[in-house]
């Protein structure tokens, strides 16, 4: 029997606590071996074969570790991701990879230097919603595209004394949700021609952005994302419109709330979404036909089984650094298009 790639996690808030920690232990041929986080007395509790460090370079010291998880707030993936890539060990970082291009590319260049692998947590490659629909655009069901709307919405009226939604560099929603949302979009569709966005703080007391609308130009299609706090009526997570009909999929990816819920990774009905999409036709008269598409199965597990093997050297990870690199430009440019009020070109 192989052993086990030994890992270990830094942060055990929200990631850390709920994604991280649960699908590196199940996940076949990884072991979750350390947990940095200040939170000791709650670890004790949880944990009786995980080692509980008070401090990362702790981790970048253990010989033992093959790979660092980064799940921390925003400002301190960078900093953090370099200094375990220089320790020489490999690196997964929760999303957004950094702050901004610069230190992105800091990051990477770091990863070339020691010969690790560095990722990125984007995990909503394995949403079941979006590799249903994804499969329906690579079989042609839905015929050329002429818009895609991808809504990520909440009805939280309350700001929270969370760094979530703080002041601190890299709050708000557009780092928190709009990594998610675009790197489907550029999946789906690709590197656009420009994006028009619009980020703003709507709710009273709100210190960062809770909302953001953003437009994917693309030469025949435009690709929408949206994120609100404010949105207490359900609207489609996607509705996307080609020459061959619509698919509509109302509800979100199940996998989270499993997760919340303490359901392992793995359990019977894991991944499964009950609540079916619908691709609708429309006949010579003008009737709609609605037709039930089954979903794909959801499992979050694939990204950290892709990430075992890139360590082992025998595949890549979900996440290449250039597509890494990639989505921080083009959050980098949203952020500039709101700033600023104006289109940005991509080129």
């Amino acid at each position: 029997m192989t052993t086990p790639l030994q890992v270990g996690l830094i942060g055990y808030g929200l990631a850390g606590s709920v994604f991280h920690a649960p699908l590196i232990q199940h996940t076949p041929g990884l072991a979750l071996h350390s947990i940095a986080s200040s939170q000791r007395d709650r670890l004790l509790r949880s944990f009786t074969d995980v080692r509980i460090c008070d401090h990362p370079a702790e981790l970048f010291a253990d010989p033992a570790l093959d790979a660092v998880v980064i799940a921390t707030p925003n400002a301190e993936h960078a900093p953090l991701a370099i200094a375990a890539l220089q320790a020489g060990k490999h690196v997964l970082v929760d999303k957004p990879f950094a702050l901004d291009l610069a230190q992105a590319d800091a990051v990477v260049r770091a990863a070339q230097a020691a010969e690790r692998v560095v990722t990125v947590f984007q995990n909503r490659r394995f949403d079941a919603d979006f590799l249903t629909l994804q499969q329906l655009l690579a079989d042609g069901v839905l015929g050329e595209v002429a818009e895609c709307h991808s809504h990520f919405d909440r009805y939280r009226p309350q700001v929270r004394d969370r760094w979530r939604e703080s002041d601190a560099p890299g709050a708000g929603l557009w780092m928190d949700l709009g990594p998610h949302l675009l790197d489907q979009m550029l999946q789906l569709f690709g590197w656009p021609q420009a994006i028009s966005a619009d980020l703003m703080a709507q709710r009273d007391g709100a210190r960062s952005d809770d909302y953001f609308h953003a437009v994917l130009h693309y030469p025949r299609h435009r690709a929408i994302v949206h994120a609100g706090s404010l949105v207490a009526a359900a609207r489609p997570r996607f509705a996307v419109h080609g020459s061959r009909g619509s698919y509509l999929k109302q509800g979100r990816d199940v996998q989270e709330d499993q997760l919340r819920e303490g359901i392992a990774p793995g359990a019977p009905g894991w991944g499964l979404d009950p609540v079916h999409g619908q691709h609708v036709t429309v006949d010579a008269a003008g009737h709609e036909h609605p037709a039930s598409v089954d979903n794909a199965l959801g499992d979050y597990r694939r990204l950290y089984a892709a990430f075992r093997d890139a360590m082992q050297g025998s595949g890549a990870p979900t996440v290449s650094a250039a597509e890494a690199l990639q989505l921080m430009r083009l959050l980098e440019a949203g952020t500039e298009s709101a700033r600023s009020g104006r289109r940005v070109d991509l080129g």
